[in-house]
């Protein structure tokens, strides 16, 4: 595939955009039924594998988090996905737009992921109703 091409795919399938890798294990958290099945189709389409769920007792690549305002204490969520975690994975924290029910305040997420001990690198709209906020775990 060219450069363009590649450029295209980003643009297009959000999964691209997010950095999913083909083998990659993602681990989901948070599931509900207001999730984006699309996002969640493009994940397991670019990683050739199924998403694992919250019981999966293995190491993953990646964790995708998806959580809402009600759904708790956000920094606890963070702690238990970094625990999830192959050494230099990436955490997607989804969190619904503005606007939205559930939606949580920036300062919010980043005072939750200052207190986990993670580092925020972008935030980018990866579907109709959800936010994606890519979180670098401490390298242990």
């Amino acid at each position: 595939m060219s450069a363009t091409a590649d450029h295209a795919e980003e643009r297009t399938n959000p999964a691209a955009r997010l950095g999913f890798q083909p083998g990659q294990v993602v681990q989901e958290i948070g599931y509900d039924d207001d999730v984006d099945q699309e996002l969640r189709e493009a994940i397991e389409e670019n990683t050739g594998q199924d998403l694992v769920d919250e019981d999966y007792d293995d190491v993953a690549d990646a964790v995708v988090l998806w959580f809402r305002d009600e759904d708790g204490d956000l920094t606890d969520a963070l702690v238990d996905a970094i625990g999830m975690l192959e050494d230099g994975g990436d955490i997607w924290l989804m969190t619904p737009k503005t606007g939205r029910d559930g939606y949580i305040e920036p300062s919010d997420i980043n005072e939750a992921s200052q207190t986990a001990g993670l580092s925020q690198t972008k935030s980018i709209s990866v579907a109709k109703d959800w936010t994606g906020t890519r979180m670098v775990a401490p390298k242990r």
